[in-house]
């Protein structure tokens, strides 16, 4: 196949909308305020506007520059209804229309828990996992792709589908729950290739010259397969795709990490026709030049962050591999989903660090200029090139970027332990007096229509500081009320202040900038906007003492003080790329190290710092384990080592693998630590138990990313299975995360639940005799 790869493209566009108009159009229709028509006619807007923004930013309108950037739920979930892998438990569902089919899978119902949902590699955004096992049938069911490829052909555009490749789809399945021991899901890989078949057939009939296959898993190592598995799979895979009679030519892209040589040489012996690679955060395979067919897509723009790329450097490594031979375009390092869609909304961010981003408008351009580069010459670009140098040595030499003092205290030494832990457990019983299985909730409350528009409006100057603060207060009070009423043991005063965990923090804390618009899909119709971190980070006060001190004043019950640990900090800001992370995080652990000191002192007796990205900013590859684990606990004891013993350090981690990273956890030395649990039915228990971990830990038992409120029976299974495994005296019951999200009926009726199941397993509970 002679179908020739464009100079320069990007590997995806933000999906949400410029302003957030997906988001908008599905809350709008599972609220019944719109129907399907309208959410259709929604989402056909988000990818015209998304196809008319990238031919603005240079790209072409032919030979497939542009992906077909879909407002899509999400691509995983996407895939799977593609191919029909819907589980068995779904199946009286299973013949809902598409649309309605993914918002059951992602969401759940009366009927039916949600599929699980965990991190998209090293990424804060979240994936719904399939479930595969060996009853799962495979067939096209949905034919989106092509519908949306004629969809762009009649708008005067021939763009690129993408999809989840066949490798990458089953490694990141779960088996199902009725799957025997020791199957695998890529034990199906011949089962769905041959619905890849069809999809790839029909995606050619309806017009696609090329397609684009995510097949990232092929970069990493923890995904609880092999890499030679994952090769071997691919040679298979790609051999059977690219023999296929009816076909787009293929584009398989990898990201987050550098690609093995035996990868590369896999999917290029096995036909492919162009093979994306990540040059941000890896170096290319030694073989890249040994197949000169192989049209090489090289990742120089970082799609993972909003720095403005060294345009220098980058056509540096596009003209190294040009001179090796290699038939090369430049793209960006990820699909530009991580980023926001333009610089232009943020009329309000200082000038100087405006020049030193590109989101994903900006970082279009800039392929768009490197593509001219190869087609032109250096020569043709040279004015960019410059351009862009001279921003990143203003960036190198701005005030703030780097603060002397800072840098000293982070150089000190400062002792990380708080003493042994089975003292700090009896000298904390005897402070908190906590009945067996305490019960919590993770730390916010929902954030009502109310609480959003007192804060826009404080905002614009309409109500006084005075009256907002007497707002929150009334907030609080409301608050610590129900939950008091509700039974609770450990309170929470629900952070009506905070519009985000992470950008509340950056609010109060030198060297990070937030933006008015800079929003990006963190799963479904959830959006975040992510802080900018950019230069030394300090603290110059106290930020969440006086709210904490009021919530306990409401109260006999212990109130938590709630913080944001320093990883979770970096991984959900975008975070200054000119200095390792670990310095960056030494920093901001620091600032929270001051703020655990002031809580304690203004007499708060248990404080709790969530660290919910620890295992999402995991390298992908073994071998760069050992010390991002090093830093990142370090980072989090530094924040609570100024704790003393009878205060108990919480910690909060959702998403996440646990199993992994279960002795960093450990190693994390927090008195009680809380973690997702119920989607996947407590499946963490059994690595808990096998590690024999001998702290408190909370693993949750209602499933907060789903609207469903589960049952008493429900959540007091849930409870057996977790006693399955940990003794009484070190379980809590609480949630999955926080309240946000949620609304109150549901919040109200699901805590009700929550506790009256948890004095139904107290009864059945008898504790040693000490």
């Amino acid at each position: 196949m002679t179908i020739e790869f464009p100079a320069g493209t990007v590997l995806g566009y933000p999906r949400i909308g410029r302003h957030r108009e997906l988001k908008r159009a599905v809350e709008s229709y599972w609220n019944g305020v719109s129907d399907a028509a309208a959410l259709a006619e929604a989402r056909a807007g988000v990818r015209a506007a998304a196809r008319s923004a990238l031919e603005a930013a240079g790209l072409s309108r032919d030979n497939a520059s542009i992906p077909e950037a879909d407002a899509s739920y999400d691509h995983v979930l996407d895939t799977l209804v593609t191919v029909g892998a819907v589980p068995a438990r779904f199946a009286d569902v299973a013949e809902l229309e598409d649309q309605d089919l993914t918002f059951v899978l992602a969401r759940g119902d009366a009927e039916h828990p949600a599929l699980e949902m965990t991190k998209w590699f090293d990424t804060n955004y979240h994936y719904l996992v399939p479930e595969i096992g060996p009853e799962t049938t495979f067939s096209y069911r949905s034919h989106e792709r092509a519908d949306q490829v004629r969809e762009a052909i009649a708008a005067g555009y021939s763009t690129r589908p993408t999809l989840v490749g066949p490798v990458t789809f089953l490694a990141l399945a779960k088996p199902s729950d009725d799957a025997p021991a020791g199957f695998a899901p890529l034990d199906r890989l011949d089962e769905v290739l041959d619905t890849y078949v069809e999809v790839l057939a029909d995606l050619r009939a309806a017009g696609a010259q090329w397609v684009q296959l995510d097949e990232s898993a092929l970069v990493s190592e923890v995904l609880g397969v092999s890499q030679t598995e994952l090769v071997d799979a691919a040679a298979r895979a790609y051999e059977r795709l690219a023999q296929a009679e009816h076909r787009p030519a293929m584009f398989v892209q990898t990201s987050y990490a550098a690609l093995p040589d035996a990868a590369f040489g896999a999917l290029a012996k096995a036909g492919v026709e162009a093979i994306g690679i990540d040059l941000v955060r890896g170096a290319a395979p030694t073989n890249v030049a040994e197949f000169p067919g192989v049209r090489v897509v090289a990742g120089v723009i970082d799609g993972h962050n909003i720095w403005r790329g060294d345009l220098a450097a980058a056509f540096d490594k596009l003209t190294v591999l040009a001179e090796r031979g290699v038939l090369v375009s430049a793209s960006t390092s990820t699909s530009l989903i991580h980023v926001p869609h333009t610089l232009v909304d943020e009329t309000e961010l200082d000038a100087q660090l405006r020049n030193w981003l590109a989101f994903a408008d900006e970082k279009s351009q800039q392929i768009a200029t490197l593509a001219r580069g190869l087609t032109d010459g250096r020569e043709a670009i040279n004015a960019e090139l410059a351009a862009a140098t001279e921003a990143l040595a203003e960036r190198a030499r701005a005030a703030g970027v780097c603060v002397p003092e800072v840098r000293e205290r982070a150089a000190s030494d400062i002792e990380l332990s708080r003493g042994d832990g089975d003292a700090r457990a009896e000298a904390q019983r005897a402070a908190l007096g906590l009945p067996v299985l305490p019960t919590t909730t993770i730390g916010s409350f929902p954030q009502t229509g109310e609480i959003r528009r007192a804060r826009r409006a404080f905002g614009r100057g309409e109500i006084t500081e005075a009256q907002y603060d007497e707002f929150l207060r009334e907030e609080i009070r409301r608050v610590i009320e129900l939950q008091e009423e509700l039974g609770l043991d450990v309170l929470v005063h629900g952070e009506p202040e905070r519009n985000d965990m992470v950008q509340y923090f950056a609010e109060h804390l030198g060297g990070f900038a937030t933006t008015a618009n800079g929003w990006v899909q963190s799963y479904g119709s959830r959006c975040t906007r992510p802080s900018i971190l950019w230069g030394d980070v300090h603290r110059d006060a106290p930020i969440t003492v006086d709210w904490t001190r009021y919530a306990q004043s409401l109260t006999a019950k212990p109130v938590k003080g709630m913080l944001t640990g320093p990883v979770t900090i970096l991984a959900w800001s975008f975070v200054r790329d000119d200095q390792p992370l670990g310095d960056t995080a030494r920093q901001v652990a620091l600032a929270l190290r001051d703020e655990v000191a002031d809580l304690e002192a203004a007499g708060t007796g248990i404080i709790q710092v969530d660290e919910p990205a620890l295992r999402e900013l995991l390298p992908l590859r073994r071998a760069d384990h050992a010390a991002y684990l090093r830093w990142s606990v370090d980072a989090f004891r530094l924040s609570t080592s100024v704790a003393r013993p009878e205060t108990q350090v919480h910690t909060h981690l959702c998403y996440s693998e646990f199993g992994e990273i279960i002795e960093a956890i450990d190693g994390l030395d927090a008195d009680v630590t809380s973690i997702e649990a119920a989607r996947s039915r407590m499946e963490v228990v059994a690595d808990l138990h096998e590690h024999d971990y001998a702290r408190g830990i909370g693993p949750g038992v209602w499933d907060i990313h789903s609207p469903r409120v589960p049952s008493k029976q429900e959540i007091a299974e849930l409870l057996e299975l977790a006693l399955g495994g940990i003794p009484a005296d070190r379980l809590w019951a609480n949630p999955d995360c926080g309240l946000k999200t949620r609304g109150y009926d549901e919040t109200v009726a699901s805590l009700r639940n929550l506790v009256a199941a948890t004095e139904q397993a107290r009864e059945g509970i008898s504790l040693p005799v000490a």
